[in-house]
């Protein structure tokens, strides 16, 4: 493990972290707002620490390919810092009083969990605000592919930070250089982001409350410039916006890109696309009913609030048109299930990924078959691709690990004396990126009343499931500090 190399790569990433927080900035300066001076010191100290590390740490075998190693350590020690000093601006704008709840708010919003321990969302400087936002939109393509696409000479040994990072079994590798995969993925972030934008302001938002929005769909974070969320607009117009984008980000940027390139059929034959549209469209439809005939309202107006909810918790995004605690209790389990699947492989979702989902179904249908016909030769196929055995296996144990976690955090949370419902939703919520959960974490709460040692546990809990958990559950193995 070259030590030094390490921290030289993750000084370039903290610098450039730093260096976004002009764009923010600039918002506080326009509205004459108290963020300036917070956001100053936090770009400044940022960007000096960023320095320090990359000037401090240079490497003189640079030249030397990256490790498998030395990538996942790079990502790891980079996100963690990124939300250290993220949440800077938080601690000198006098946002918080710990220092837990400024790292708490800064990770969710790089990990695009959306978790918020924000009592007042609209008394926070506007300068802050779109610094909160825009964590979630850095975070959720990613620092380090975002690094990847401006930083050429990241190139050399890219692939093993793309893989750390990038959420899914088998990150797609579009172009033959890594540098290009990272751009390419960008400009369709990007292309998505601005369109959504210019949608949301012709349905009355300002730029500013447009841009933010944008950043919360487009990272399938969740965070917004308003207490109430996307109920605060009352407006069936924004919330199909947002919907649609919202199903925009849950699916693979790759089939995106083939689509903008005039292959759309690849997105139809793909058959986790398929599998995460039906997922969406059974949900919905079932919670729709039940919303209707319980709830008593109008079948539009119940496929509206059921839609929007679906697409919201199912791509894990966490914004709120309605609050679904006091749906129907089968509503709320439907709502709970989209919680453990997640978006799909490659997109900007948490969550397990449908991906993993369809295989161990899938798997788990071919035991059956071979019990009752022990002798016939059958495999798992995605589509017309067979599935290898070591693939299957790596699925059933990055499952068994997302549940052991998920439920070792919920008992630490449940450790320091919270319920056990809000225990186990807040893990779930936070492992799952998704942001509100159940319980004292549902739509209309938020994380604030939680202990101290249980932000730090589900702050944990944020980074593992960004990092899809080996990036970071590696680091505690013992063989993997051997030669």
């Amino acid at each position: 493990m070259r030590w030094g190399y390490a921290l030289h790569v993750v000084g370039v990433l903290l610098t450039c972290i730093g260096l976004t927080m002009a764009f923010p900035l600039m918002f506080s300066v326009y509205y004459g707002d108290p963020g300036a001076m917070p956001l100053v010191w936090s770009m400044a100290l940022t960007v000096i620490c960023g320095l320090a590390l990359f000037l401090g740490f240079r490497d003189p075998a640079r030249s030397k390919v990256m490790t498998h190693r030395e990538g996942m350590a790079i990502v790891a020690l980079g996100w963690i810092l990124a939300g250290c000093f993220g949440g800077l601006p938080f601690y000198f704008g006098g946002v918080f009083d710990s220092v837990v709840d400024c790292v708490f708010e800064s990770l969710s919003g790089f990990s695009t969990t959306g978790a918020s321990v924000l009592v007042n969302i609209e008394a926070v400087p506007r300068g802050l605000l779109f610094w909160r936002s825009l964590t979630h939109w850095l975070g959720g393509m990613g620092i380090i592919v975002l690094s990847l696409a401006i930083l050429p000479f990241l190139g050399l040994g890219g692939m093993q930070l793309y893989r750390a990072e990038v959420p899914g079994p088998a990150p797609d590798k579009l172009r033959p250089r890594i540098k290009d995969t990272a751009m390419t993925l960008w400009k369709v972030y990007v292309l998505f982001s601005a369109a959504e934008t210019v949608l949301l302001m012709l349905g009355g938002m300002d730029l500013f409350d447009a841009l933010c929005h944008t950043f919360g769909t487009m990272a399938t974070g969740g965070f917004s410039t308003k207490n109430a969320s996307i109920a605060h607009y009352q407006s069936a117009y924004i919330e199909a916006v947002v919907t649609v984008f919202m199903l925009i980000a849950g699916i693979n940027f790759s089939l995106h890109y083939l689509a903008l390139k005039g292959r759309p059929r690849a997105m139809l034959r793909d058959p986790e696309f398929r599998f995460f549209c039906g997922l969406f469209l059974v949900f919905a439809l079932l919670i729709t009913v039940f919303v209707a005939v319980v709830e008593h309202h109008g079948p539009l107006d119940s496929f509206r609030y059921s839609s929007f909810q679906v697409a919201s918790v199912l791509t894990t995004t966490g914004f709120v048109s309605a609050d679904y605690e006091i749906w129907p209790p089968v509503c709320q389990a439907v709502l709970l299930l989209c919680m453990f699947i997640g978006g799909c492989a490659g997109s900007t979702g948490g969550g397990m990924k449908c991906m993993r989902v369809l295989l161990l179904f899938k798997h788990s249908y071919q035991e059956l078959f071979r019990i009752i016909h022990p002798r016939a030769v059958s495999q798992v196929k995605l589509g017309r691709t067979v599935v290898p055995p070591d693939v299957l296996s790596g699925v059933w144990a990055f499952f068994l690990l997302w549940i052991g976690l998920f439920v070792a955090a919920g008992l630490v949370v449940a450790a320091t004396g919270v319920d056990l419902v809000t225990s186990f939703a807040s893990s779930l919520a936070c492992i799952g990126n998704i942001g509100p959960g159940i319980g004292g974490v549902g739509p209309t709460q938020n994380y604030a009343f939680l202990p101290e040692p249980a932000k730090w546990t589900l702050s944990l809990s944020m980074l593992l499931g960004r990092l899809e958990i080996y990036t970071v559950v590696i680091l505690f193995v013992p063989e993997f500090w051997r030669k």
